[in-house]
């Protein structure tokens, strides 16, 4: 880089000092000259030369070679000075109008500290939004009412949900049964000739045995086929019935003719359907003493999954109601009569509920249990931030049923017929009944938990960012006095 005798207009005569990534000398020079620029990295001796060569230019006072350690100060901003003509008091008065830059900006930054990068809504803001706007949601303080409004009610009921959930009819076959006819005759009659050797009639079994049909199928038209008696109905008719029937057939060939009837398996007619990702899944035919809806799933294999993180779906005529296993085995009323061609779904249904603002952890969080209150999933999260959190300000975002709305006494905000209208509800935790509150208070599937940021918090931000901006000014202010002298 070659230095110019002639004059220079000192407005276009500039130094810009760049922090080195080596860390100390060598110094990064940017010279600009009449729109030409030249970058070189020096070394301390070269920026001498160039300091001696620019010295004898009459437009131009000094050059200035920053050390690198000097801007690394300056977290490594640019640093820009004119190097024209710069008198000590010229210095000073650089000196004092960086100082009243930085005072004008952070006055004026105070109220606009909204406008800084955020987690969210201050407390202040929050009730101010609920206040302004109470058509978009429903805020809440919670209080011991609100607590005891919500711990009182009701959960899923079958019992309600369901038209029939009683013990069904007795059960009768249906087409598609698998059913087997045992035949006993008294002494001397011969009809059936010798008895069939059959589980029940085994090897050893004394003459006089039954005679057993083979195992056959109800057939589209409803009967099945017994020898000397012919096609016997058994559409919608009890075991009991059909033996009735064939017994008075019979009594016009052998003697005193007894008769028993046997499902050995159901079809559709007569059977749940039972599936789900955590079940193995089966068809299972029903008892003629009934059967509840535990026994059918423990019949199916049971649940793999825990029990606080599985619901249990059944559906009946077109209508369907999800229950959770626990309150199925908690609350034996619960735990009703299935009736023929119901379908039942295990599935795992985790419950969740998310975590923003000022606390230690912000995620998605699992309750690990049936149920959880407001303090466990405070400390689930890791519990509120010392240096970031403002106590006053704990919510809780939930749409709430239209039951549940009108218990609380506020107004539905509902988007649609059925929805849930939005509910925030406010805890201070710098009053020590919040605390039991907090315990007692609910949470339920899919909440999400705000901690709001405290307003120091934010004043601490501006101040950082002022810090900053500001660094390589005062950086600036600094070289230019070193220099004045």
């Amino acid at each position: 880089m070659q230095a110019s005798t002639t004059a220079h207009d000192p407005r276009q005569a500039w130094f810009v000092g760049l922090a080195n990534s080596s860390g100390s000398p060598p110094s990064r020079v940017i010279l600009t000259k009449g729109g030409e620029r030249s970058t070189r990295a020096v070394g301390a001796g070269r920026c001498n030369t160039l300091q001696r060569r620019w010295h004898s230019t009459p437009a131009v006072h000094s050059i200035i070679c920053v050390p690198a350690q000097t801007l690394y100060l300056t977290n490594r901003s640019v640093l820009l000075l004119s190097v024209g003509a710069l008198t000590a008091p010229q210095a000073l008065n650089y000196r004092m109008k960086a100082f009243a830059l930085v005072c004008y900006v952070c006055v004026g930054g105070l109220a606009g500290c909204s406008k800084l990068p955020g987690t969210g809504p201050t407390t202040s803001q929050v009730m101010e939004q609920a206040a302004q706007e109470p058509r978009r949601f429903n805020s809440i303080e919670i209080d011991g009412r609100v607590v005891s409004v919500l711990g009182s009610q009701p959960a899923v009921n079958l019992h309600e949900r369901l038209q029939r959930h009683g013990k069904p009819s007795i059960s009768t076959i249906g087409i598609g049964d698998r059913v087997v006819v045992s035949i006993w005759q008294a002494s001397g009659g011969q009809v059936f000739g010798p008895s069939q050797v059959t589980p029940e009639n085994g090897p050893g079994q004394a003459a006089g045995g039954p005679t057993v049909v083979p195992d056959q199928v109800v057939g589209p038209d409803g009967a099945i086929s017994v020898p000397y008696a012919g096609r016997v109905a058994a559409l919608g008719r009890t075991p009991l019935q059909i033996q009735k029937t064939i017994e008075d057939r019979l009594a016009e060939q052998i003697i005193k003719p007894q008769a028993i009837v046997t499902v050995t398996r159901a079809a559709a007619s007569n059977a749940v359907t039972v599936s789900g990702e955590q079940i193995s899944g089966a068809r299972v035919p029903l008892s003629m003493g009934g059967d509840r809806l535990l026994d059918v799933i423990a019949t199916a294999g049971g649940s793999k999954s825990p029990i606080y993180e599985t619901s249990v779906r059944l559906s009946r005529n077109g209508q369907t109601v999800t229950i959770p296993m626990s309150t199925l085995v908690s609350d034996p009323q619960e735990n009703i009569y299935v009736w023929p061609e119901d379908v039942i779904t295990v599935v795992q249904t985790p419950k969740e509920f998310s975590v923003f603002g000022a606390a230690f952890n912000n995620s998605q969080v699992r309750f690990g249990s049936d149920q959880l209150d407001l303090a466990k999933a405070i400390a689930k999260a890791g519990g509120l931030s010392d240096s970031r959190s403002d106590p006053k300000g704990v919510f809780l975002f939930r749409f709430e049923r239209p039951a549940v709305v009108n218990a609380l006494g506020i107004p539905q905000l509902a988007d649609r017929p059925g929805g849930g209208t939005p509910v925030v509800y406010h805890l201070d935790l710098r009053q020590v009944d919040g605390y039991f509150l907090a315990k007692r208070f609910p949470v339920a599937d899919n909440d999400i938990i705000y901690v709001a940021t405290a307003q120091l918090n934010e004043l601490q931000k501006f101040f950082t960012l002022i810090g900053t901006l500001t660094g390589p000014v005062i950086g600036g202010a600094v070289v230019a006095g070193g220099l004045a002298r």
